[in-house]
């Protein structure tokens, strides 16, 4: 698909709005990350800084980048797509209110995590307890997500009778898969907050059942990794062949990769909990396998991109069995986008592989409450979604205002630094992972405090690489700031209109089993129902007694 195209001021200003935001947002979210580095490292060895208790400052961190960032943004790039591909867009009315009430969302749970009521970090485990303010502005910003999704489905439905026999365009495929993934997460996520977290902050009930809670949360917490990813793999298959200069290897390998993490993405949240009583060892073994199942579109995709690649490199003169890589755009000002989508490619080869490690029962026992998870975390979401998602953002801004990228040669250098920085980071939190350091600790009171009793000598070394790999993402994110509100406040250039890089496919292979959703959902529904109907079974079996609430900052409850 070719051309740019218009879209009604209403639609620019509601895209604009819904990449401004939450762009603002990261600055406080950015910081705090930094801060936490601080902590680790021993650098701060109090119980707060600058007026920001630790785990307010953790809380916050993870919320804004993980929740808030990536949830606003996905929607501002599915209104996009959906206009742009389907050349219809999306119900206004519904948008905007989706709009409103993520907005609305995010400021009713900004205000207890600012005035440190709602230290629940991003998991909301209870028996710790926030405000319900906190709950329900996240549950307005979860419902705001589902109404932006809900305002594209009649754009589709419209578009498939008029183009029968066409296939659906695969930035569309991609998106919908997004969403689609999405809603079965939340669902869970939503009786959690709704029917346990509410009534329980509110004090309309006494007690909660805390392993409930944590199944319900990570039925939800890791297809949320997926949600996070799809938008990235919706730019990889369908943008990054086009920048690189090349066409997709093959088709029907992004439509099969797809449609596969509609099935496989969220029968797999047991694995974060093998050390859960309340389960049985069989489905601890289920969710094993499942995991290792999960990685199987992402192989799919790792060899069709480098095929991919490769051939855009040999299109550009690349020879020999290796030296083609050298012809590829690492540098271009005008194709950027290509550094921010391969530095976060990089990084995800890390990320891959330290995942499937994860993924095993032994090891997983090893690591799982150490800093190897945050490590490899931040080299899945913190590499290539995160880079995917902010080189979009300052695409999208500047297709929809006209304005040229200010600084370009500085803008080409960001992701870079990112990936330097995030190899850093999260080498030191690996490494010391493996020899226990544990994850969510405030360590500058601790561990990397020589006044501590409880000063560990073995972690100083790997939480100053950490806390050094953290400086050079700040200074990283200061780059993109810059570049981002300059190119803001740069005059107009030309008229604001609406343009992805599209590829096209080099196997451009017939649609066959991915041309229809339906039955990957009902193939969803039915795994999902066995890897998770005797799971919630046990819990509730298993499950006598509830919990009272408690702070983060005292062992005592809180009545």
């Amino acid at each position: 698909m070719e051309g740019s195209i218009k879209v009604s001021p209403s639609l620019r200003r509601l895209i604009l709005a819904e990449v401004g935001i939450p762009t603002v947002l990261l600055i406080f979210g950015i910081y705090h990350g930094f801060v936490q580095t601080l902590y680790r490292a021993g650098i701060i060895k109090s119980a707060s800084f600058m007026g920001i208790e630790y785990y307010q400052g953790l809380t916050l961190h993870g919320v804004i980048n993980a929740i808030v960032y990536t949830t606003m943004f996905a929607i501002a790039f599915g209104h996009a797509l959906v206009a742009y591909y389907l050349r219809k867009e999306p119900n206004a009315k519904v948008a905007w209110a989706s709009f409103w009430l993520m907005t609305v969302g995010t400021l009713m749970a900004a205000v207890p995590m600012f005035t440190g009521k709602a230290s629940v970090l991003y998991t909301f485990y209870p028996p710790l307890k926030a405000s319900p303010l906190f709950y329900i502005g996240a549950a307005l910003l979860v419902v705001g997500s589902w109404l932006g999704f809900f305002s594209w489905i009649p754009r589709y439905l419209s578009w498939r009778r008029e183009n029968p026999g066409s296939k659906t365009p695969m930035a569309i495929v991609g998106i919908f898969t997004t969403f689609i993934v999405w809603m079965i997460a939340t669902l869970p996520l939503a009786y959690e907050v709704l029917v346990m977290l509410i009534p329980w902050s509110l004090g309309w009930v006494n007690g909660i059942n805390v392993p409930l809670a944590r199944a319900l949360f990570w039925f939800f917490g890791h297809p949320l990794v997926y949600f996070w990813l799809l938008p990235a793999y919706t730019m990889y298959y369908v943008m990054l062949p086009r920048v690189a200069g090349g066409k997709l290897y093959s088709d029907f390998a992004g439509r099969l990769t797809f449609m596969l993490f509609i099935v496989l993405s969220a029968p797999v949240g047991v694995h974060h909990q093998f050390g859960e009583p309340a389960i049985s060892t069989q489905w601890k073994w289920l969710h094993t396998l499942l995991t290792y199942g999960v990685a199987l579109p992402s192989f799919v995709t790792a060899f069709t991109l480098a095929a991919s690649l490769e051939y855009a490199a040999r299109l550009r003169g690349g020879k020999g069995l290796f030296m083609w890589w050298g012809k590829l755009p690492y540098r271009s000002q005008e194709n950027y986008l290509f550094a921010y989508f391969f530095a976060g490619l990089i990084l995800f080869l890390f990320g891959g592989i330290t995942g499937i490690l994860n993924t095993s029962y032994t090891v997983n026992a090893v690591v799982h409450n150490t800093s190897w998870v945050p490590g490899h975390f931040h080299t899945t979401v913190g590499g290539p979604v995160f880079l995917a998602f902010i080189g979009m953002t300052l695409f999208m801004v500047t297709k929809l205002t006209g304005k040229p990228v200010a600084y370009p040669r500085l803008n080409v250098w960001v992701p870079y630094l990112w990936l330097l920085g995030v190899a850093f980071f999260s080498s030191g939190l690996m490494v010391s992972g493996l020899t226990g350091e544990p994850r969510r600790t405030n360590m500058g009171l601790t561990y990397t405090n020589p006044a501590s009793e409880a000063f560990n000598a073995d972690w100083s070394a790997a939480a100053g690489i950490t806390a050094f790999g953290g400086f050079i993402m700040l200074l990283s994110m200061a780059a993109y700031f810059i570049v981002f509100f300059a190119t803001l406040g740069t005059p107009r250039r030309a008229e604001p209109a609406l343009e992805f890089p599209t590829s096209e496919a080099y196997l451009d292979e017939p649609a066959r089993v991915t041309t229809n959703f339906k039955p990957w959902i009902a193939a969803a529904v039915v795994v999902l129902l066995i890897a998770y109907g005797p799971t919630l079974y046990d819990v509730l079996r298993a499950t006598f007694f509830s919990s009272v609430p408690f702070d983060p900052g005292s062992p005592a409850p809180l009545r």
